[in-house]
């Protein structure tokens, strides 16, 4: 299905319930597993990636599915390191072209007998627990790469006979997410030792207790979208904190230079239009990848130039997000240019008839790009795709007064 979004000419006025974290409420779930099922979790999200993972640690089939789901992948392939017994985890053709060796590389030098059962380096798997008694603990992996390969092994780390100890070399991309899965797990009693580059967790239980997940700020961050492109727009986010576990919280920073304006009350966000006053900006989205797409059609929409870097795991997610990025920006006027790891966004005239905007299986796709309905009609394909992080998203959009046509 597609959808023609319209709204330019009106205000934005509204009070939002954002959906809740999934990349806080995934980490939970496996935690909760590992626990035995002692946490007490409240407000866990309704995306079906989380929905996917509470499916899988609940029915612990033969074959696990996870099918788009890249965070459920890693994390359960970590889990079925420590209680496997021969299953098998696979998922959507996208999924089985998404790298997966580092993980795997790291869990069976940690005693899991692990086996690709197509193509080296990629799911699927087949999984079964560690069984010898090495002692084992110390790995190392690259800080460059997704960190939900690290976060997997911090998180059975405490489960281990020997716990685990983790050297990051080079890089560390992704940090606050490493940061909140530690968080996390001190949270439910876990310590852990981060020095310089190396992670160390002794052998530990999970400890009861009940934790409330917080809104999303990846969700968060498509609302100061249609604030930056509305200058008469004022909506408030339930369920944010101030002091949050999540990385995309720095939306509030980059959407400062960008024409939005936050205010913290409480349990919620105030977000308010201001004046944009530099048209040239330089951003580092490597602890905030999934913040890029929406930075970018804001930035293409206002006419601020942006130079870019931290955008190299954009090419593993969903899809080839630079890609698709760059074939769709176009449709609004911009080009997208890389050279030698910098990214340049060029913004140019918006057409007055927009193309149809692909959303390559992708929900980041179609959340990015909705918000230009503020200044365009505009039509976003195959708008189911946002089930997967933001199942409520076309409906708080309508709350707020955008109009929608299937067509």
């Amino acid at each position: 299905m597609n959808y023609q979004l319209d709204c330019y000419h009106k205000s934005l006025n509204g009070e939002i319930t954002l959906s809740s974290s999934k990349s806080e409420s995934n980490r939970a779930l496996i935690m909760n597993a590992l626990s035995g099922n002692q946490l007490q979790l409240k407000n866990l999200s309704d995306a079906r990636d989380t929905q996917t993972m509470q499916r899988l640690l609940t029915e612990k089939q033969l074959v696990w599915d996870v099918i788009d789901a890249g965070t459920t992948m890693r994390f359960c392939t970590a889990y079925l390191a420590i209680i496997g017994s021969g299953e098998t985890i696979t998922g959507s053709d996208r999924m089985k072209e998404r790298p997966i060796k580092p993980l795997v590389d790291a869990l069976r030098k940690l005693g899991a007998k692990i086996d690709y059962l197509a193509h080296e380096g990629f799911p699927p798997l087949r999984i079964s627990a560690k069984k010898n008694n090495s002692k084992t603990r110390k790995i190392s992996i690259p800080g460059n790469i997704s960190s939900q390969y690290i976060s997997a092994l911090l998180m059975i780390g405490p489960a281990l006979p020997n716990g685990i100890s983790i050297k990051l070399t080079g890089e560390i991309f992704s940090r606050p997410y490493i940061e909140m899965t530690l968080a996390l797990m001190q949270y439910f009693g876990i310590k852990a030792a981060w020095k310089n580059q190396t992670i160390n967790i002794k052998p530990q239980r999970y400890q009861r207790q009940s934790y409330t997940i917080e809104s999303d700020w990846s969700g968060a961050s498509y609302w100061y979208s249609m604030v930056a492109l509305n200058q008469e727009s004022s909506i408030t986010l339930r369920g944010l904190r101030t002091h949050s576990f999540q990385g995309d919280q720095n939306i509030v920073n980059i959407m400062s230079m960008m024409g939005v304006k936050t205010e913290f009350i409480y349990d919620k966000v105030e977000l308010t239009s201001i004046p944009v006053t530099e048209i040239n900006q330089t951003l580092d989205f490597k602890n905030c990848p999934d913040l890029a797409q929406t930075v970018m059609v804001v930035a293409a929409i206002k006419g601020i130039k942006l130079t870019m870097t931290g955008l190299e795991s954009l090419k593993i997610k969903e899809t080839d997000r630079l890609m698709a990025m760059k074939k769709e920006l176009l449709k609004i006027g911009s080009l997208l240019n890389e050279e030698n790891g910098t990214w340049c966004l060029t913004p140019g005239t918006i057409p007055e008839h927009i193309e149809t905007i692909e959303t390559y299986e992708d929900h980041r796709m179609a959340m990015a790009f909705a918000p230009v309905c503020m200044i365009r009609v505009i039509t976003i394909k195959d708008i189911d795709v946002v089930k997967k992080s933001y199942p409520s998203y076309w409906v708080h959009l309508k709350s707020v007064g955008i109009i929608f046509n299937e067509c």
